[in-house]
């Protein structure tokens, strides 16, 4: 029989709030009545974020299939927030940016964010949430660091 996962482990948890985030923030920007998707809004945030970005990173780092993320480029182009270019270094690549039509839409965006961080934080004393910041930044770094190095072989004794 096998045995059950505990629910309240570190992956599961920080998963659960991803997502519950994720939903969260998306109610948020409907009931906002915003011109974009949420996907299109968190494709906004993001090259907000990294600046001027090959499409293909961007999708990695959205964690999105690549057609995905194309579709919300493509609309988020139409309605001219953001604009592609070929990259110079790549021809066959695409560089995606933000337009300056897209300023508003992005602060509308943040100030969302703004209030979802304020509602979370409001039952914890500011040193609290500093220090789970600041813990959380330190696992993200230490994860991203993992990415660069072969895993390590763990010996069995056989």
């Amino acid at each position: 029989m096998p045995t059950r996962q505990d629910s309240d482990s570190f992956g599961f948890i920080v998963g659960d709030i991803s997502r519950l985030i994720r939903a969260e923030m998306e109610r948020r920007i409907a009931a906002a009545g915003l011109s974009v998707t949420p996907g299109e809004g968190r494709t906004l945030l993001n090259i907000a974020r990294i600046g001027t970005v090959r499409q293909n990173v961007l999708a990695e780092r959205m964690g999105v299939e690549a057609m995905t993320l194309s579709g919300y480029v493509d609309r988020l182009e139409q309605r001219c927030l953001v604009s592609r270019a070929v990259d110079p270094a790549d021809r066959r690549a695409k560089l995606v940016s933000l337009t300056s039509e897209a300023e508003g839409v992005v602060e509308e965006l943040r100030a969302l964010g703004d209030s979802l961080r304020a509602d979370l934080s409001r039952t914890m004393r500011s040193d609290e949430w500093d220090a789970l910041m600041s813990n959380l930044r330190r696992i993200r770094e230490d994860l991203a660091g993992m990415k660069c190095k072969a895993p390590a072989v763990v010996e069995t004794g056989e």
